[in-house]
């Protein structure tokens, strides 16, 4: 990497911490404010909160115009709509997901909410943005905890409940990595995937989302992200080493047979893993697709 990368992804770095200070304080106020337990009002202030990150995502796709600019190669569907409500699901493979997944949907569909790991509110500014934005901050409780605690056992299921009825009251798109983490060859090897280039789902986390958030939400939005090198960190994101990323969106109704109890009904569980199984052969498939066109072999 050179030199001038380096200064530019420096100078990138700066004025994203800038965008964000600049649109975390009006959210921070407005979320406040929100706490005033009026309906009306809080709606009120729910849309003036996704009003500001969505300007937040704006903002940051200029600044990556003029510091690494990249081209994202668009495939399937996209017909969107900010009136509906969706559940997102991708693979993972990089922090830089979540910045191409905003950037793709930014003002095409409601804000992303992300489900995040509870460590995560205390990331700087950050933190408190994703608070106030309702994100929700989820525990996954071991199964040694589980066994030295057994209380603990639903805690994070209730989590989610609770913060999906806070996504029932206007449109939403909710966001979840369903492999549960990012994507290396040590994780695949471990785990003994039977996927070529995904880690195997986790399908609790979406499950428990869709039954919280019953006939509110019913679109569901499959996106494959692959990146024709190596997949880049950050730093060398924002340095300018990403020129091209491959992005295909497939969005679907949600079946009824996708939702049911997945804590106390086996037969739904397993049945709910299947169909999830299912999508990610079907991703699985469409990541070989994208390699081997960026390749010319197809």
């Amino acid at each position: 990497m050179s030199l001038f990368s380096k200064i530019k992804g420096c100078l990138a770095f700066i004025f994203y911490v800038l965008n964000t200070v600049f649109w975390t304080i009006p959210i921070l106020v407005f979320s406040i404010v929100k706490l005033i337990p009026i309906g009306l009002f809080q709606k009120g202030c729910s849309h003036i909160l996704d009003n500001c990150a969505t300007g937040w995502i704006s903002v940051n796709t200029v600044v990556e115009s003029i510091f690494h600019p990249m081209r994202i190669h668009i495939t399937g569907d996209q017909q969107f709509s900010e009136q509906e409500w969706y559940m997102v699901i991708a693979n993972h493979q990089s922090w830089v997901d979540i910045l191409i997944l905003q950037r793709v949907f930014n003002r095409k569909i409601p804000f992303l909410k992300f489900f995040l790991k509870q460590e995560l509110i205390f990331v700087p500014v950050l933190g408190l943005a994703w608070w106030a934005l309702d994100f929700p901050f989820m525990r996954r409780y071991s199964s040694a905890e589980l066994r030295k605690n057994p209380k603990l056992k639903g805690k994070d299921i209730e989590i989610t409940r609770k913060a999906c009825e806070k996504f029932k009251t206007k449109p939403v798109s909710i966001m979840n990595f369903v492999e549960g983490t990012r994507f290396t060859q040590a994780k695949h090897d471990k785990q003994q995937s039977t996927f070529k280039h995904l880690l195997k789902p986790k399908a609790g986390g979406m499950a428990f989302a869709l039954s919280a958030m019953g006939e509110h939400i019913h679109k569901l939005v499959d996106v494959t992200i692959y990146y024709p090198n190596d997949v880049p960190s950050y730093w060398q994101y924002i340095c300018g080493a990403l020129n091209d990323v491959h992005v295909h969106v497939s969005i679907s109704d949600i079946p009824q047979a996708m939702r049911g109890d997945y804590l106390t009904d086996r037969e739904f569980k397993i049945s709910f893993q299947e169909q999830l199984n299912q999508i990610w052969l079907n991703k699985d498939k469409q990541l070989q697709i994208l390699a081997d066109k960026v390749n010319h072999k197809v």
